[in-house]
């Protein structure tokens, strides 16, 4: 079985390589300032990627198709872990998203379902064999799997993963045969239910404000209103907005150095180290330096869509299209709430920013991506 490892993206490795180099560097710098509250992150992230390596060849020797078979089972688990992350978990930073673990670490049930809807995702577009999906039989139900956990996630409140799971959604119906009038069809159906809510919401502002204060759920309100009306973000979120786009633009060119950010020096960045992880790069390594990191991330999933093009079972295709999907928006969403084009959102830069959960999450996303590269034998659809 371990011959099959010959047949792993070695460029992408080499790309992976780099990331945990970049990563732990930047996070050192990154935690710099506040001599010690963060203590050894930059080390904890080197461990993490030992970890996530040991989880890309694990997962790279298990059969995808096999996975595929337990999709349901695997679907019912995430979906139990996000009721249960919701009753039991303890309140952090506004939100009911994180188990504790022991070894004061922490693991978001949110970023797994992201991985649990691509492979059940997969699982019901094979079922149709390339053929032109059916509205009411393949649209709704499968978009129902997304809504469930949607819905879980908003409610915790985790706007941003609940975002990336409507983003995959899409994406894997795009690429697996949706009719162009479906699409429109859905299209206009999540238009007109969005500006519904935004009209409502803004309608009702002062009461949906007052009743959730009064059931001490204001911060869903915060960040529902934050979302919806950015002009209406608090001070803090401006400041961070502002300085920010100020930290990126007195980079300049080339930056002003490994560990010389004079914003981020100041502590004017919150989660420099992790959502913010990129204003260190803007402010340190300047234009050329931010240019040549989206370019690594460019040749990275332009890797997996030469593997996704090359697979004879079209499934392996649908759950790297979901990959690079999540990909794609998040890093998206992460630089470009950086820069004033999105809003702020608790959204990590992936394989960069500081965070065990994402990171091996990743990791595992990358694995499952070696796996169909592996096993692209002769099959027949279950």
């Amino acid at each position: 079985m371990f011959f099959k490892l010959k047949k792993v993206d070695w460029p992408m490795v080499g790309i992976l390589v780099i990331f945990m180099v970049l990563s732990s560097l930047l996070v050192r710098s990154a935690i710099a300032p506040y001599e010690g509250k963060f203590n050894a992150y930059d080390l904890k992230t080197l461990v993490f990627y030992v970890i996530g390596f040991i989880v890309v060849f694990g997962m790279s020797l298990v059969d995808y198709r096999t996975i595929l078979k337990y999709s349901w089972f695997i679907y019912g688990a995430g979906c139990l872990m996000l009721i249960l992350v919701y009753l039991f978990a303890p309140v952090k930073n506004g939100a009911r998203s994180w188990f504790e673990l022991p070894g004061n670490l922490l693991f978001q049930p949110a970023e797994l379902v992201k991985v649990i809807l691509i492979l059940t995702t997969a699982y019901l577009l094979g079922q149709r064999e390339q053929q032109h999906l059916r509205f009411g039989r393949d649209i709704i139900p499968i978009s129902a799997v997304t809504l469930i956990p949607f819905v879980l996630v908003v409610i915790q409140p985790d706007l941003g993963n609940a975002i990336i799971y409507l983003i995959i959604l899409v994406a894997m119906l795009w690429i697996g045969n949706a009719r162009y009038s479906h699409v429109v069809i859905a299209f206009t159906i999540l238009l007109g239910a969005l500006i519904l809510f935004v009209t409502l919401f803004n309608t009702f502002n002062t009461e949906i404000r007052e009743y959730l204060e009064e059931n001490n759920k204001q911060h869903w309100y915060q960040r529902i209103n934050t979302f919806i009306n950015p002009d209406q973000a608090s001070n803090d979120e401006r400041h961070q907005s502002s300085y920010a786009k100020m930290a990126i633009g007195s980079g300049g060119l080339l930056g002003d150095g490994y560990m010389n950010g004079e914003l981020k020096n100041k502590k004017f960045i919150p989660y420099p180290y992790s959502d913010s992880i990129f204003v260190v790069v803007g402010e340190e390594f300047g234009f050329v330096g931010s240019s040549l990191l989206l370019l690594l991330y460019f040749m990275f999933i332009y890797r997996m869509i030469l593997i996704a093009m090359r697979c004879i079972d079209k499934r392996g295709a649908y759950i790297i299209i979901g990959i690079v999907a999540m990909f794609l928006f998040q890093i998206f969403e992460n630089v470009g709430m950086m820069i004033g084009l999105m809003p702020i959102t608790g959204i990590t830069l992936p394989f960069i920013s500081y965070g065990g959960t994402s990171l091996l999450i990743n990791m595992l996303c990358i694995g499952l991506v070696f796996s169909i590269k592996l096993h692209q034998e002769k099959y027949k659809v279950d």
